[in-house]
């Protein structure tokens, strides 16, 4: 019996017509790329703390982890710039013996004239109006109140003697990112605090003293080892970075290790001046987490930061993981003023001490400019560029995820032979040779898919080999070339006023004679 049925036994005598069916030749490779929001729950918030959940509206966020939470707040910024691909949440709770943050906005006169307060909070806008009646008492109370009203922002508000006391909803350090502020447009833009009115925000536009980090180790466990591409993980401590690395490294435990083969990223956002977040950058050096610097000014929060990062990086990633993110908007994410940006100087130095980096785009929101990770150096510490950019392993898990699926598909329980055996068409045997064919075919098919490129060179340096010691493994020697992306385009503009007619005659040569029409000459 040369074909090798699966299932139709050999000594089958009963009639006539039996068929069973192969997919092996058929089916294409398919993957959910889901996104995870780690962040924390508040103590209204419905879902068990430490296990992943399927989100798939902000109703079901605020429900699952309580409104103006961290990660309910991480929702609403990932859904401004991604509706279309599969979220999951992963709350943890707050850290034992955690504080709030807390800051102060005081009204110290009445106004003179009527108008209205713009106070901004975490980015987002609150307007009170005030009328030339009001005292500084009423309008702390009117303050206090349209931020109560305001479910959704990650402060609440008490009102007492002229002073609004605004108290985080959630406990941790990344508290300490709320930022609180007046007139973000400025008058441009239609916004100024009305004539006469005194007011002051926290010294350091912040709220102060949140305090705690979650600790990440049952959430991570409880992940098992279900899916999950694009973590957005908002917490920068050396603890938590660690920590995640090490799930989604290389070792032997990790996502991108040989046991597991999961693959996926990890993204966050560091708030920073410019020496800091360059302190920062040289103590890391993962390939697997990328890192957005973040101006001092930015009136959005870290974690929405991160939220929106990763949202956009999925949307793209999962569409073609090997084009530059470069240009994509965070939507909604608020940048700093225009006078308070990091320059040029500033974002290359960013980016080559391992930290993503953004610009402002022409609509005034930030846009990915390089999605950098932290890796930098090699295992012995020299300077190494293999995993600097998202997309590099972003390719490399797309050619893995399309290899195995082929082997996986079409040669599930084959037996192995030698080059040169002679075998019957439609044995389920496979040879070296045979694998090294149809890794070359995958190679062409992820080439006109625009993943690598120089299939001659990839032809000669493949090996496809028998193990010498174990006669049912083979080993293989896979050298993909991976696409590169259009990053820099250097122009040298050299100009001239008026080309030298002597130098034009050396290059083009002498003018030809006139066409002859009657001669054909």
């Amino acid at each position: 019996m040369p074909i090798s049925f699966a299932n139709i036994p050999a000594n089958i005598k009963v009639p006539l017509y039996w068929v069973e069916v192969d997919p092996s030749m058929a089916g294409l490779p398919t993957i959910n790329l889901r996104a995870l929001l780690v962040g924390v729950k508040t103590a209204d918030g419905e879902a068990p703390e430490d296990i992943p959940l399927p989100i798939g509206s902000q109703a079901q966020a605020d429900l699952a982890f309580g409104q103006g939470s961290e990660l309910s707040r991480m929702f609403k910024a990932f859904f401004k710039s991604n509706f279309a691909n599969e979220v999951w949440g992963l709350p943890v709770k707050e850290p034992a013996a955690a504080a709030d943050a807390k800051g102060d906005v005081t009204i110290t006169a009445a106004p003179s004239a009527a108008g209205t307060l713009h106070l901004y909070i975490a980015g987002e806008h609150v307007p009170v109006n005030v009328a030339t009646t009001d005292t500084a008492d009423t309008i702390a109370a009117a303050v206090a109140a349209a931020i109560n009203d305001d479910v959704t922002l990650p402060v609440t508000a008490t009102a007492a003697a002229g002073v609004v006391t605004l108290t985080s909803v959630f406990k941790s350090v990344n508290a300490n990112d709320i930022a609180v502020g007046l007139n973000y447009y400025g008058s441009r833009g239609g916004e100024q605090t009305p004539p006469g009115l005194g007011i002051t925000m926290p010294a350091t536009g912040f709220l102060t003293g949140g305090t705690g980090t979650p600790d990440f180790g049952a959430a991570i466990s409880n992940m098992g080892e279900e899916p999950f591409e694009y973590v957005a993980m908002p917490y920068t401590d050396s603890n938590s970075l660690f920590d995640w690395d090490q799930e989604y490294g290389f070792t032997d435990q990790g996502r991108w290790g040989w046991q597991r083969q999961l693959f996926g990223h990890v993204f966050s956002a560091k708030r920073g001046t410019y020496a800091d977040l360059l302190l920062f950058g040289d103590q890391y050096n993962s390939g697997v987490e990328s890192i957005m610097a973040v101006e001092m000014a930015s009136p959005s929060p870290c974690f929405e930061w991160a939220a929106a990062y990763a949202a956009k990086a999925q949307r793209a990633l999962i569409n073609d993981p090997a084009r530059p993110l470069q240009a994509l908007t965070l939507n909604d994410i608020k940048a700093a003023g225009v006078h308070q940006r990091f320059d040029f100087v500033e974002l290359n130095s960013l980016a080559s001490t391992g930290l993503a980096i953004q610009k402002i785009g022409p609509d005034n929101q930030p846009m990915i400019a390089r999605e950098q990770t932290t890796y930098q150096v090699n295992l012995y510490g020299q300077p190494d560029d293999a995993y600097e950019l998202v997309t590099t392993l972003a390719t490399l898990a797309k050619l893995l995820r399309n290899q195995k699926h082929a082997v996986t598909s079409k040669y599930p329980r084959h037996k192995l032979a030698n080059d040169g055996t002679k075998f019957g068409p439609g044995q389920a045997i496979v040879t070296p040779g045979i694998i090294k064919g149809e890794l070359i075919a995958q190679y062409q098919q992820d080439m006109y898919s625009g993943l690598v490129e120089d299939l001659s060179n990839f032809k000669r340096h493949l090996l496809v080999e028998r193990d010498p010691n174990d006669p049912n493994r083979v080993n293989v020697l896979y050298p993909p070339d991976l696409i590169n992306q259009l990053r820099i385009f250097a122009v040298l503009a050299q100009f001239r006023l008026q080309y030298d007619r002597g130098i034009d005659t050396q290059i083009i040569g002498p003018t030809p004679p006139p066409f002859n029409a009657a001669s054909g000459a």
